[in-house]
């Protein structure tokens, strides 16, 4: 048996609640109406897509990012919306975060598990996101950042979930499989 799963953190309720807001201020971007809005009950950033994935690999999966997994806890800022070409298909407008050492590095990290756990890694150009609308790859929706206010949302990347996304009636419902608290930095 297969599962479609990735790698994520979780989103503490203050921010998805912020998250929320700012997703209903989007709206009226969608001109088209295209867009399939997230709940935010499902929000999460996503940093490392790995597709579909046998029970086997998942075991492979949880046992290596408890055992390999070097990443501490850090701060994570949300600072700006995109519009992110998922695949030629689908795209997303997302929170994001502008180049982030320690971001890039987990989701470097993670991609280097998959790999060992014996799965093909193939998204060259994915960024960590928070998905906020699904749509098209040929929509109408124009984001103009003149006038979207600042996004400035800043959480504790202090977990790794591998969750497994089915395709239920009103979107994706995600479960979590396993979920790998990141260490604190130890003070000196």
């Amino acid at each position: 048996m297969n599962v479609r799963a990735f790698f994520a953190l979780r989103i503490p309720e203050r921010i998805t609640r912020k998250l929320a807001d700012y997703a209903d201020e989007l709206c009226h971007f969608d001109r088209g109406l295209e867009a399939h809005w997230v709940d935010s009950s499902s929000y999460h950033l996503t940093l490392c897509f790995l597709g579909e994935v046998s029970l086997e690999q998942v075991e492979q999966l949880e046992l290596r990012t408890r055992e390999a997994l070097e990443a501490r806890r850090f701060s994570l800022r949300l600072d700006h919306i995109g519009y992110y070409a998922v695949n030629p298909s689908l795209s997303v407008v997302a929170a994001m975060t502008s180049e982030q050492q320690e971001l890039t590095a987990l989701h470097s990290s993670l991609v280097e598990l998959a790999i060992q756990s014996g799965l093909v890694y193939d998204e060259a150009n994915f960024l960590p996101h928070v998905t906020l609308a699904r749509l098209p790859a040929d929509n109408q929706f124009a984001l103009d950042n003149d006038q979207l206010a600042n996004l400035d949302l800043t959480f504790a990347a202090d977990a790794v979930v591998l969750m497994q996304s089915r395709l239920g009636e009103n979107g994706s419902i995600y479960t979590p499989l396993f979920e790998v608290e990141l260490p604190a930095i130890a003070a000196n």
